[in-house]
C-alpha cells in the first residue's frame, strides 16, 4: 500500500495533468475562436454584410493567445488595425463583436467603431487604432497610471513591423525606460508591411532598437502558442515586480492579405510561401499536434473542441445580424467623454 506521502503525490500530479489538460483545450479554443471567427468576418464582407473594410489576423492566432493567457484581467492592452484576435483572446464576446463589425447598436460600441476601433475595457483592451503605432502612447501611458497608483497592473502594446518606421514608439519606450514603467511591447512581425517585405523598410536587427534604450528584448517563435506563453509569462512578471519595460518579437505570418480586399498577392509574395507556413507553421496544426502526441488530448477532443467553437461563432453571426442598429439621433451621442 502506498504511503500518505506517495497518494499526496500522485494526487498531485494528477491533479496537474488534468489543469495542463484543461489549459491547453482552453488555449487551443481561444485560438479556434479566432481562426473561424476571421473566416465568417471574410465571409460577411465577401456577401456585402458588413460595411468598410477589414484586416484579418488568421495565422497570428497564437501571439495574441499566448501573451493574453500571461495577463490578468485588470492587465491592460492596446491593439492595432489588425485585432480581432487580440480582442477576443483578452476576453471579449463574439457575439458583442460581431454586431460591432456590423454597425449594430449591441456591439462594444454601439455599431460605431466598427473593426478597426473595438475595445472592451471590462476585460482590460483599450482599443484598437486604425493609426499604425497609434496605440503606443495608450499603452504606456496606462502604464504609467499604474505605477502612480502603486497596482502591479502590466500593459501590453501589440504593434505590427510596420509601426517601426513610427516615431512614437521610439518616443513612449524612452520614456517607459526613463521611469521603468510596467509595460511590454508586443511587435507581431508577419514579414509585411501592407505590401512590402519588412526588409525594404527596416534596416537593422529590429530588437536592438529596444536595446538601444536599455530595455530588455527577446525574440520568439510566434506560431508556437507555448513559446509565446512561457516568454510572455516571464516579461510579465518581470513588469509586474517593478523590473521595468520589454520587447518581445514574435515572427509569425498573416494567411490572407493587407486587408480583405487584398486578394490578389502574387505581386509581393509567393504562393509556395503562404503554402509552406500555412503547411508546416500553423499555429492551430503546432499546438494540437504537441496536444495529441503528449496524450493531453485526442483526435474526438479536437473535434468536440471544434463544434462547440463553430455552433458559438454561427450563433454569434445570427446575433449580430438579427440586432438592430443604432438610431439616427444617436449619431451625437458618445462622441466625447
Amino acid at each position: 500500500m502506498a504511503n500518505k506521502d506517495e497518494n499526496n503525490s500522485q494526487f498531485n500530479s494528477a491533479e496537474k495533468d488534468i489543469t495542463e489538460k484543461e489549459h491547453s483545450i482552453h488555449m487551443f479554443r481561444q485560438m479556434l475562436k479566432i481562426r473561424k471567427f476571421e473566416e465568417n468576418v471574410n465571409q460577411l464582407y465577401t456577401s456585402a454584410k458588413m460595411p468598410g473594410l477589414s484586416h484579418l489576423s488568421i495565422g497570428q492566432e497564437a501571439v495574441a493567445v499566448g501573451v493574453c493567457e500571461a495577463l490578468r484581467n485588470d492587465d491592460y492592452i492596446t491593439s492595432t488595425h489588425r485585432g480581432h484576435g487580440h480582442c477576443l483572446a483578452k476576453g471579449a464576446a463574439t457575439n458583442l463583436m460581431f454586431a460591432e463589425l456590423l454597425g449594430k447598436a449591441s456591439g462594444y460600441c454601439r455599431g460605431k467603431g466598427g473593426s478597426m476601433h473595438i475595445a472592451d475595457q471590462d476585460s482590460g483592451n483599450l482599443g484598437a487604432n486604425a493609426i499604425v503605432g497609434g496605440s503606443a502612447g495608450i499603452a504606456t501611458g496606462a502604464a504609467l497610471s499604474a505605477k502612480m497608483r502603486g497596482t502591479d497592473q502590466v500593459s501590453v502594446c501589440f504593434f505590427g513591423d510596420g509601426a517601426l518606421g513610427q516615431g512614437i514608439i521610439y518616443e513612449v519606450m524612452n520614456m517607459a525606460s526613463l521611469w521603468s514603467l510596467p509595460v511590454i511591447y508586443v511587435c507581431e512581425n508577419n514579414l509585411y508591411t501592407e505590401y512590402t517585405h519588412y526588409t525594404e523598410t527596416t534596416a537593422g536587427d529590429i530588437t536592438a532598437r529596444a536595446k538601444a534604450f536599455h530595455i530588455h528584448a527577446e525574440e520568439i517563435e510566434g506560431q508556437d502558442v507555448r513559446q509565446v506563453l512561457s516568454t510572455s509569462g516571464k516579461l510579465v512578471q518581470r513588469a509586474r515586480s517593478g523590473q521595468g519595460p520589454s520587447f518581445l518579437l514574435c515572427n509569425t505570418y498573416r494567411y490572407f492579405g493587407h486587408h480583405v480586399g487584398d486578394i490578389n498577392r502574387a505581386y509581393y509574395r509567393t504562393k509556395d510561401e503562404e503554402n509552406d507556413w500555412k503547411t508546416n507553421r500553423d499555429p492551430l496544426i503546432i499546438f494540437s499536434n504537441w496536444m495529441t502526441s503528449s496524450g493531453l488530448l485526442n483526435d474526438s477532443d479536437l473535434d468536440q473542441v471544434e463544434s462547440e467553437v463553430q455552433t458559438e461563432i454561427e450563433d454569434a453571426v445570427q446575433f449580430a445580424l438579427d440586432a438592430p442598429y443604432p438610431k439616427p439621433e444617436e449619431v451625437k451621442k458618445h462622441v466625447y467623454a
